[in-house]
């Protein structure tokens, strides 16, 4: 599918909300079957699966006696299991009064510890599971690049001619030896701008020396959205030939330039498919990671760099597959985290803290760039409810770990009414949350 042609330009207000209802329901949907079918598992069972809240478009009973709905309100959703009062499994005493053992051992209340916690915990689980699942899938589908620097294909610019064909093997760039890839990204990311730099190759088992672009022209690598050159209409591919009537060779020119304007406009001169145009950003106020894990503020346009050089790719085998997609979860949950405790502890701002307008117009914005960003971005959001729902807040699921923790530890549950002054405090405090995101949402740019 073309989502960048159903959504023009950064995206249609219609098109962002279908893209947003299309990856919330699918986060959903992941989270609340870990709870369910955990759930099955363990010997407890479930009355309502319902995605969306509200008044029920379409329900079916399975043979389990488990009602499936999808309501009108594609939001959120809720597995309702036996002896739950409500959506937020608050124990109802009511119902639970002259059950067997048998059928109390079905309802959630009534069910070993390790049953509930298990129940509980699937959820989250269930969404890192996703997330995991997409980046495997983006992997096998892309490839991982060779250890060697073997050119795949050249990125078209219009710079001087390039004498790289796919299949060479760069063996050195301005006499600097690259014997394999990450040397060669140091070497490139190291040089200064030039116009022309020389590549020495191998080519057809022949050493021979080309001239080319820099290794890191000014490429558009990728356009980050809710930024200003989404805004504009960048697109991956275009190439900067010059910032506020400088001329630009390498990527590595370009913040410097953004950051001398201190928020002012950015004249931008780009080429794309043969053809040149102007466009004018202005550049928006964000806070990004740094390798420390820490935090810094610049002003950015919202554009990623892309190489010259496509390296020539191969097939990662399954256990490295499942380690890159492991690696990029966990770094995306960490900066997530680290994040939030930089907002809390005042060191960024808390802009960076979006609703949901924010997030939907985030994915209409990916949707729009294809679908691998995507993608992307609804791996990115699913680990970002996985982490939320475990924050040990009551009405969430790590509010209810904190529960079970404390039934562990004192041999008791906690009395029904201070379990229900906790939930009334729980669903304040993520209300209360929920208002200042979307605050958040329309008054920050």
């Amino acid at each position: 599918m073309d989502f960048s042609g159903l959504i023009s330009g950064a995206g249609s207000f219609v098109w962002i909300v279908v893209f947003f209802v299309i990856a919330l329901a699918v986060i959903v949907a992941v989270h609340e079957f870990g709870h369910y079918i955990v759930g099955r598992w363990s010997g407890i069972h479930a009355e309502v699966f319902s995605l969306g809240f509200g008044p029920v478009l379409l329900s079916r009973m399975d043979r389990r006696g488990t009602k499936w709905q999808l309501a009108a309100f594609p939001v959120g959703g809720y597995v309702k299991f036996l002896g739950d009062k409500d959506a937020a499994s608050s124990p109802d005493s009511g119902a639970l009064s002259g059950l067997s053992d048998a059928e109390r051992r079905m309802t959630m209340p009534g069910a070993p510890l390790w049953a509930r916690a298990a129940t509980v915990a699937a959820g989250p689980v269930f969404n890192f599971i996703l997330a995991i699942a997409v980046y495997m899938g983006m992997i096998v589908y892309s490839g991982v690049p060779t250890d060697l620097p073997v050119v795949g294909s050249v990125t078209p610019t219009p710079f001087a001619a390039v004498s790289l064909q796919p299949g060479d093997q760069i063996l050195a760039v301005n006499g600097v030896q690259t014997p394999d890839l990450k040397t060669f990204y140091k070497v490139g990311t190291d040089l200064p701008p030039a116009a022309t730099v020389t590549y020495r190759v191998d080519r057809g088992g022949e050493s021979i020396e080309v001239q080319g672009p820099h290794p890191f022209p000014p490429i558009v690598g990728s356009v980050h959205p809710q930024n200003a050159a989404m805004a504009a209409g960048i697109q991956a591919g275009d190439v900067i030939l010059s910032a506020n009537g400088t001329p630009v060779t390498a990527f590595s020119e370009l913040p410097a330039i953004v950051e001398a304007t201190q928020g002012g406009p950015v004249a931008l001169r780009l080429w794309r498919d043969g053809a040149e145009m102007d466009m004018t950003l202005t550049p928006n106020r964000r806070d990004i990671p740094t390798e420390d894990g820490g935090f810094e503020t610049r002003w950015l346009i919202g554009l990623s760099g892309g190489p010259l050089i496509n390296p020539e790719t191969r097939r990662a085998g399954p256990l490295e597959t499942v380690e890159l997609a492991v690696g990029q979860s966990w770094y995306v949950a960490k900066s997530s985290l680290s994040g939030l405790w930089h907002v809390v502890t005042g060191a960024i701002s808390t802009c960076n803290i979006s609703g949901p307008i924010g997030m939907a117009e985030v994915m209409g914005d990916a949707a729009s760039s294809g679908p691998e960003v995507f993608l992307g971005m609804l791996a990115a959001l699913s680990l970002g409810i996985g982490l939320l729902n475990l924050f040990p807040i009551p009405v969430l699921d790590g509010g209810h770990l904190v529960f079970f923790a404390y039934e562990a530890l004192f041999g008791r549950p906690p009395a029904e009414h201070v379990l229900g002054r906790l939930m009334m405090l729980g669903l304040i405090v993520v209300l209360g949350f929920m208002a200042f995101a979307i605050r958040n949402d329309l008054t920050c740019t």
